[in-house]
């Protein structure tokens, strides 16, 4: 990894938000069924919240969102599509109020295949809903 994307992974860490770190506490030390998370991630030009690479898995968190940020999310979820990832997003609140359900999500995604990144025939294309609690 590039000293630049080592540096910016750093400072997402230890600026993360009350979600993040919530989550991690679950998430770390293969606390979920014995699946590996990274925390703050590089996938090719990004850094992702949480990945689980084993299982081609990876887990975003949102806070408030306005349309600019929801264009950014979609070409990005569509790029981690692409690498062969299946993308989880979550709101913030949802970890914070529910997060039983968010981990049963999450272990849910992880114990299935993750989608093939070729297109599939005739041009269909599989899509990694947003999960809502």
């Amino acid at each position: 990894m590039k000293r630049m994307h080592v540096d910016r992974a750093w400072g997402l860490r230890s600026g993360s938000t009350d979600a993040e770190q919530k989550l991690w506490r679950q998430l770390r030390n293969r606390q979920l069924q014995g699946w590996k998370f990274r925390r703050q991630h590089q996938l090719g030009c990004y850094i992702v919240d949480f990945a689980c690479p084993d299982a081609g898995s990876v887990v975003e968190l949102d806070g408030s969102q306005h349309e600019v940020q929801q264009v950014y999310d979609d070409a990005r979820t569509h790029k981690l599509q692409s690498f062969g990832y299946r993308v989880l997003r979550f709101w913030d609140n949802d970890v914070l109020t529910t997060i039983e359900g968010v981990l049963e999500v999450v272990l849910g995604a992880v114990a299935s295949p993750a989608p093939h990144p070729s297109p599939l025939p005739g041009g269909e294309r599989e899509h990694s809903a947003e999960i809502d609690l």
